[in-house]
Formats: C-alpha cells, structure tokens, sequence
C-alpha cells in the first residue's frame, strides 16, 4: 500500500479508552467492538485482565461466545483454549504447543473501569492515562451507567461541550433560561478544552434543588450556579458543576455552603457511526448516602437518554445530507476546539506511520 494511501479513521488509536467496567466480564467474556477493533475481555486465572482480537485462530469464530475455564478462554465452537497473551494452551485432542498466537491489547484495569490500548502496543504508556481525583478518594461518591449510541463520538462531545441545549432538550430538570442568558468562554489550558459558564443569583433547578436539600441545604435559595467543562484525549469530557447559596463565593465556595459534582463522559468509539458512552457523575456531597446515589443515577440515566434521542437522529440527518454546510455559533467553540485537538492527534499519528513506512522501505 501506498504511504498516500494508508486509511485514516477519526478518532486516535495511540491513547487509553475504557472498554468495559468490571461486573461486565464477571465470570465470563465480552465482546466489543472498540475502534474498529472487535476485542474479546476476560479476567485470567491470576485475576489480571485480558484483551484479545475477537477471533478464534482455528475456524474464526468469535472467542466472546465461548467462556472462561482454568483461566482460560474456551472457543465456544470446537474447544481451542487461549491463554492471557494470545497463545493457544489447548484443544481437545490436538497438540497445540506451535500455533502462532493472535494480536492482544494492552489494557489497565483502575479507578474502576478497564481501560484499553487500540493502537501501537509498544506505544501504551500507562503514565498517559489521566489522573482520577475522585475515584481514589472518600470524599466522593460516584455511580453511572452504559449506553450504546448509534452516532458519531464527536457528536457527542460536541454536545457534552455545549450546554447551552440544556434549556430546550432538559427543561424538566436541569436546564433554565439563565443558561441561554450567561456569556461562555472557551480557551485551551494545558491538554484540556475547557468552556465555562457561570451564572449567579438565580434559582436553582429541579435536580439542583434536590441537591441542595440532600446537601442539607435550602432547595429554594438563590444560588450561584457554574459548568465549567473539560475535554481531553481521546474522547473524554469532565464536567464541573454545582450551585452555591448566594454570595458565598460559587465555583469556590466552601463545602458546607454548595452541593458540587463532576459529570463523568468516556466517549469511546465503536464505528465511524456509533460509540460506547460511559456516564456517571462523582459528587462531593451526602457521600455516603447510598440511596442518593441510586436517585441520582436513575435521573441522570433520563438525562443522558433525552440526549441519546437527540443525537442519533442527528447522525440520520447528517447520514442523509452529507454536503450540507452547518451554522457554527459562538457556542460551538468548545467542541470546535476539541475537535481540533483530535485532528491534531491524527496528524501526528498519521506522520508517525508514514514515517515508519518510510523506514521500512529503505
């Protein structure tokens, strides 16, 4: 293949994206299609997790249909049995010892979620995987869900970066006109895009209401209300967000005085049309009120479900009008800016792969 003609695909293969959470391969495997990628996971005999190319050496068959046995993954077809790092460790009645072995991927299992490497293996840097405050820390309390998205991920995180259509898609929870009302300002710091927008002396929302009152606060005060969103690579958006009584300092308001949480997002992709969408919000407030957490979740899981609805008829209409130009707007600049970022990163590893072809051809 011509270097001009290496295939490019949208989102970057070099970088660490949650695959699955742990009760997902609990006892048995799972497979699921990451950047093009169709993977197998399963958790081996020393309790370490597995990632391997969904593809049984001896007749093709899909490895996520078979099961876990001896710390082994079984075809489900005619027995083969794969080891952790892609070797195969025995069949019935076959001697197995020469076979050659099947692509694995690198993967890290913290802060909750199991986390895989798609691209270049010699390339996966545990240290590139970003730093979770509030997964390691008691003062926080975290739960969330999955949902499957038929559209494209930077869809999503467009829609992640700008919340302006919390007014209209979230009217019954957490969106107000004061959204509409507030300016929002947009810059790059460091690695991060991050779009805040801050909005003081208004009364809170449904959902903040009810969370002033599980922050044994007031439901019915005057607040001082930020979101202050934050994307970075790959596909991952964390969102700050919270209310404060009235004058006591917002965003940097003292504990006792504001109910504060962060809106998780992995964003992982699946196809050019469809992504794996990690939700959840970590919250700094009633930290051990299990109930809550369930409350939250529920309502939040409604949240992400009218954005879900929103976005994949979205991808149908773009799917139908490819050639038709769309408006951007001063609101778009975080996801404009994110999107930017990920191009970047396809440059690069765009070059790096020509320039190892070059090398290859000498």
């Amino acid at each position: 293949m011509d270097i001009e003609q290496v295939p490019t695909k949208t989102w970057p293969r070099n970088a660490w994206y949650v695959a699955c959470t742990p009760d997902e391969i609990d006892g048995k495997p799972l497979g699921r299609q990451i950047c093009g990628e169709r993977m197998v996971f399963f958790r081996g005999g020393d309790g370490k997790v597995a990632a391997l190319d969904d593809f049984c050496p001896h007749r093709g068959a899909p490895l996520s249909l078979g099961f876990v046995q001896g710390g082994a993954l079984v075809c489900g077809y005619h027995g083969l049995a794969m080891g952790c790092e892609g070797s195969t460790v025995a069949m019935p009645g076959q001697r197995v010892g020469g076979f050659p072995p099947i692509r694995t991927f690198p993967v890290i299992e913290r802060y909750g979620f199991i986390w895989v490497w798609p691209g270049d293996a010699e390339a996966a840097d545990p240290a590139r995987l970003h730093h979770l405050e509030w997964a390691e820390s008691d003062e926080w309390a975290y739960g969330g869900g999955l949902y499957h998205v038929a559209c494209d991920y930077r869809l999503m995180i467009d829609n992640l970066m700008d919340l302006t259509h919390e007014t209209y898609v979230h009217a019954t929870s957490i969106g107000q006109k004061e959204i509409d009302e507030a300016p929002v300002k947009t810059r790059v710091v460091g690695k991060e895009v991050v779009t805040s927008r801050f909005m003081d002396g208004i009364k809170a929302p449904p959902f903040w209401q009810m969370a002033l009152e599980s922050a044994g606060l007031p439901g019915d005060a005057t607040v001082d209300r930020w979101q202050v969103c934050r994307f970075s690579l790959p596909s991952h958006v964390m969102i700050e967000v919270g209310v404060a009584l009235e004058g006591k300092g917002g965003y940097d308001a003292d504990d006792k005085d504001k109910a504060s949480s962060i809106v998780v997002d992995f964003i992982t992709p699946e196809t050019e049309t469809s992504h794996w969408y990690f939700w959840g919000m970590a919250r700094r407030f009633a930290v051990q009120d299990k109930a809550l957490t369930d409350t939250i979740r529920e309502g939040q899981g409604k949240i992400f479900g009218e954005d879900m609805e929103i976005l994949q008829l979205q991808q149908r209409n773009l799917d139908r009008y490819p050639d038709r130009k769309l408006l951007l707007l001063n609101i778009d600049a975080g996801g404009v800016r994110s999107r930017m970022m990920i191009d970047r990163a396809l440059a690069e590893e765009a070059g790096a792969r020509q320039l190892t072809q070059r090398a290859d051809t000498v």
